[in-house]
């Protein structure tokens, strides 16, 4: 069909003609409302966005000094990321001397994977990167489904019991002293 046919065609509907494979011999057209075609477009496009999840990458920072307190505070957050979905790179920062002994900053990686692994796999192990000991750990989905599993049925075991059921009972009041009247 020539054009000027194709435009006239579509100018009697109200509609536009648009060209799909202008690369194609002999050309592809269409005769549509393209306001609306593009209106459905991008509302595909941002249902697309939504359901999309973004992998952050969430740092935490040791020292080798860092004593077992920070430590464990630390790997509770650490914990958190991964189940969240996040990746996390464990980072131990050597400052001055301390570079000069790399072992304290490795033996404290190496605690910390042992604590993560049950919710990750390492992306990659330990290495150095100028005067920081890095390594990166990704969220595995089917470890933290099970952990998630176990930590409710936990919750559900150590709830109070549901009312009506045996309960603590509160102790009774002490007798108060009375004075006789004469």
């Amino acid at each position: 069909m020539h054009v000027s046919e194709a435009l006239t065609r579509a100018a009697a509907v109200t509609l536009d003609l648009v060209e799909i494979a202008p690369n194609a011999d002999p050309p592809v057209c269409r005769i549509m409302d393209y306001g609306k075609f593009k209106y459905e477009k991008s509302k595909k496009a941002k249902e697309a966005k939504k359901k999309q999840h973004v992998m952050h990458l969430k740092e935490i920072k040791l020292h080798p000094k860092t004593d077992d307190h920070d430590f464990e505070f630390k790997m509770d957050h650490a914990r958190n990321f991964l189940i969240k979905g996040d990746r996390v790179k464990i980072t131990v920062v050597f400052r001055g001397r301390e570079i000069t002994h790399i072992e304290f900053g490795a033996r404290m990686l190496e605690r910390a994977s042992k604590i993560i692994t049950d919710l990750a796999t390492p992306e990659m192990n330990a290495k150095m990167e100028g005067r920081n000991l890095i390594s990166i750990f990704v969220p595995d989905k089917i470890k933290i489904r099970d952990f998630v599993r176990k930590q409710e049925l936990e919750r559900k075991r150590t709830e109070k019991p549901a009312e009506g059921g045996p309960g603590i009972v509160p102790p009774a009041a002490p007798p108060t002293p009375t004075t006789p009247t004469l």
